[in-house]
């Protein structure tokens, strides 16, 4: 076992996906739009993370894709970036890596932090952001019945933080220690039903 020190905890080596992952690890910080992602892959840049987007992945390997003429969104062929990414990531990083982007729980990392936000609070922080509000109320449908986990693929651990109330600061302490256990607990599939909760 191999330990290694982080600003918030120590870091204990672990088998995951079939081979021992050390200090070294590519993480996706994935969620809705809005949900805090670029907020938090700061915050962990900040313990030492190097921090890379899906964008900017795709556009070291000529996988730009086009904008979205609807929306003006950059649409990114995620297969193609899988595939690409996989032959160049066999080996570990050099150091720890956060992928931000609410694509990244498509490419081949190591473990996947979630982000959620109450669809209210959602909406409302697109709002801010000069979303358009029918983008903004899609975003918040999406997160409504799920977001990422309607996308989750087994092999690696998941995990999600509600961000609704939560300030960024304690989100990426709690990433940094659920890495440092270990990736646990990991979950199979979303502990926050949005929909359960309005109900409540």
């Amino acid at each position: 076992m191999v330990n290694i020190a982080l600003s918030h905890g120590v870091f204990m080596a672990s088998v995951l996906a079939g081979r021992i992952v050390d200090s070294s690890i590519r993480l996706a910080l994935t969620g809705t739009p809005g949900t805090g992602k670029s907020t938090v892959a700061g915050l962990l840049a900040g313990d030492g993370f190097e921090v890379l987007t899906v964008e900017s992945l795709a556009e070291q390997n000529g996988l730009e894709g086009h904008l979205d003429p609807d929306d003006g969104a950059l649409v990114i062929d995620t297969d193609s970036l899988h595939q690409a990414l996989s032959e160049s990531w066999q080996n570990p990083p050099r150091g720890s890596v956060v992928v931000d982007g609410h694509l990244s729980h498509h490419l081949p990392c190591d473990a996947v932090a979630v982000l959620r936000c109450s669809p209210d609070i959602l909406r409302n922080r697109l709002g801010e952001r000069g979303y358009h509000i029918l983008k903004a109320e899609a975003n918040a449908e999406w997160e409504l019945i799920g977001g990422a986990w309607n996308e989750y693929g087994s092999g690696v651990p998941w995990i999600e933080f509600d961000t609704s109330a939560k300030d960024a600061e304690s989100v990426a302490a709690s990433i940094s220690d659920w890495i440092a256990d270990g990736f646990k607990p990991a979950s199979q599939s979303p502990g926050i039903d949005w929909i359960e909760r309005m109900s409540d």
